[in-house]
């Protein structure tokens, strides 16, 4: 052995330690290698420079590997160790459980609980909002375009207003207890307080008054101010969703977890809302179902009501504890390591610039009109389809047990679409699972139509399966508005966010924004508008069925048509995508062949002295997993 160690107390590196002249088999480490990275004696591994942060070009194409500690030491290893040119080292143990950081899991569990809670209450206050607002004395379906333009929006941009201001004088703990318990509150006064007393506080000879000297066109205008806390309690319902757990819960997750947190556990989120989509259902029919069992003369649907709002502030309650929990004693601890995003400023477009940007792409414009159509879409099905609902369930009670019963189904449906979405998208591409949710659309729109605008024909046959045509067309309804929506939350949302990935980098930017700036909110509010001219034009929704089926047509074969038209172009840019990607890796795998075959000349010598005039010690970083070497002990230059 011509390098000689120097012992000095302890065991030291050799101050030139060179290569070795007999054979590698010779080496007292030889007989531990193998292929995989197996422990060493004492739970010890042999790992590769490029698994603790070395630069390849200082590998110099020999035997410089490192041992991790990891239950005991072998100094016999160690001073072989030092001749051979390794060097010990040891790594912080992580407690983890079930493979995940015990650390990770105390944010993950709290914030999936606290999006369980969020999700639970928000499928009960929307089942509950259409009952109150459809099934209301003098009020109907047609009230629900008025409402979402004239009432909601109003209410949406106010709230925006002042979260901005709020959110500049105020701490991010301050702040979310200040939005979230108002809410809270208010559900709570509606269920004891506003609506046993809605009586009294309602105009009901007012709205009687106008609706006589404006006619019956204005039905549903009038409605708005005849149940006024009817309609505050739908905008509040609407606002839990948008602020609760868009703003609140996405800001809070977004802020607490790391990129790498989040690509494992966002997508449980998801699978989590389904479950609670489910549970809530069952939580709706539940109470629907109490009014059987109370005496006559007792107001059934009050005590539902009651039921279901404790429910929501119980649920409130412990969302604001899990919230209280996660500050107090995760973030607040010392031993976790902190989260500092630099918060990305979003790129917005004045409204002229968005209109002319998607005006001068057509893959733009394709892509908005994915946007528009599924807005418009789903609206105009939505609303006709609960006049039907109120008309085969005009009771509180039997309307909202209905109700449980469609999001208990729609949870299912999402659920399983989840799942299957990833599958379809890998068998068979773009452009299939783009048109999932359009075709469904339109199959189940034609159904829904038909069966309002020509079932009586099929009165016999429907009879002989124990079905009216409008119990038929409620059952259908409700099978476009689950399909349509579980598929578009599996599918047509992922294939919306990967239209954008093959764009260059100022058209995905520009594009991206001019999209939210107007089809977003086009889509949103163009079908509430399309439904109030027509019910204004022609007195009211049911004579208005006829022309908003053909719109429904004429808006769906549009959104096909765009979907086939970006599938085209989509597969064209993916393409090309793929080749520059190619040709990238192999100009990048050509420079690194040759920097390795110039660095191969470099020996110990020049590695020790490279790393010793540093004068620190290495540190283990994390690298691409590709980079390791597989046999965790042979050299990086092979």
């Amino acid at each position: 052995m011509e390098a000689v160690i120097q012992p000095k107390g302890v065991l030291s590196l050799p101050s030139n330690p060179r290569a070795r002249d007999f054979f590698p088999s010779e080496r007292l480490t030889f007989r531990h290698r193998a292929k995989t990275n197996k422990p060493l004696g004492g739970g010890r591994s042999l790992l590769s420079l490029r698994e603790i942060g070395v630069p390849r070009g200082l590998s110099g194409g020999s035997n410089f590997h490192v041992f991790r500690n990891r239950e005991r030491s072998l100094h016999v290893c160690k001073a072989e160790a030092a001749a051979d040119g390794y060097i010990p080292i040891s790594d912080t143990k992580k407690h983890t459980l079930l493979g995940v950081e015990v650390s990770t899991l105390r944010k993950v569990i709290p914030l999936g609980l606290m999006f369980f809670c969020i999700l639970f209450n928000y499928t009960i206050l929307r089942d509950t909002k259409d009952v109150l607002v459809v099934t209301a004395p003098g009020s109907s379906a047609e009230i629900i375009p008025f409402l979402k333009t004239w009432v909601n929006l109003p209410m949406a941009i106010g709230f925006t207003v002042l979260y901005s201001k709020l959110a500049n004088v105020l701490s991010k703990e301050a702040l979310f207890y200040t939005v979230i318990l108002p809410f809270i509150a208010f559900f709570g006064a509606f269920g004891f307080i506003l609506y046993p007393l809605n009586n009294l506080i309602h105009p009901t000879a007012l709205a009687d008054r106008l609706l006589a000297a404006l006619g019956p066109s204005f039905l549903g205008p009038v409605a708005i101010l005849r149940i006024w806390s009817f309609c505050l309690f739908y905008v509040m319902a609407e606002l839990w969703g948008s602020v609760v757990v868009s703003v609140l819960f996405w800001g809070f997750a977004n802020q607490i977890t790391t990129v790498d947190e989040a690509k494992k556990f966002y997508s449980l989120f998801g699978l989590g809302a389904n479950v609670a989509l489910i549970f809530s259902g069952r939580t709706v029919k539940y109470f629907s179902n109490l009014r059987k069992n109370l005496g006559p003369g007792v107001d059934g649907w009050a005590v539902s009501l009651k039921g279901m709002m404790s429910i929501v502030v119980i649920f409130g309650l412990v969302i604001c504890s899990l919230y209280w929990w996660v500050n107090t004693y995760v973030l607040n601890d010392p031993s976790l390591p902190k989260v500092n995003r630099k918060k990305k400023e979003k790129p917005k477009l004045p409204l002229k610039e968005s209109l002319k940007f998607l005006l001068s792409s057509r893959y733009v414009r394709d892509l908005a009109t994915l946007v528009v159509a599924y807005g418009i879409s789903i609206n105009l099905v939505e609303v006709t389809w609960k006049s039907k609902l109120k008309a085969q369930f005009p009771s509180p009670n039997e309307y909202s047990s209905f109700m449980g019963d469609f999001s208990t189904c729609t949870g299912i449906a999402t659920f399983v679409m989840m799942l299957l979405g990833r599958w379809i998208l890998e068998k068979y591409g773009w452009g299939v699972a783009a048109m999932i949710t359009p075709t469904v659309l339109l199959l189940t729109g034609v159904g829904f139509f038909s069966l309002i605008l020509f079932g009586q024909p099929l009165t016999p046959m429907l009879a002989g399966l124990g079905m009216t045509p409008l119990l038929a067309a409620v059952y259908v309804g409700a099978m476009q508005n689950i399909f349509s929506k579980s598929a578009k939350y599996s599918l047509f949302d992922p294939c919306k966010e990967m239209a954008y990935i093959p764009l260059d980098e100022d058209t995905k930017v520009k594009g991206k924004a001019a999209i939210d700036v107007v089809c977003n909110p086009l889509g949103k509010s163009g079908g509430a508008l399309i439904q109030q001219v027509m019910i204004l034009s022609f007195g009211s929704l049911a004579n208005s069925t006829p022309y908003l089926g053909g719109i429904l047509l004429v808006i769906v074969l549009a959104w096909l048509a765009a979907a086939r038209s970006l599938d085209a172009q989509f597969t064209v840019l993916e393409k090309k995508e793929k080749e520059v990607e190619t040709e990238e890796f192999a100009t990048e795998a050509l420079i690194e062949s040759s920097s390795n075959g110039t660095n191969g000349s470099l020996g110990n010598g020049s590695l020790h002295e490279k790393t010793a005039s540093n004068g620190s010690a290495l540190k283990a970083t994390p690298t691409d997993e590709s980079e390791i070497s597989t046999g965790g002990s042979l050299p990086l230059s092979q």
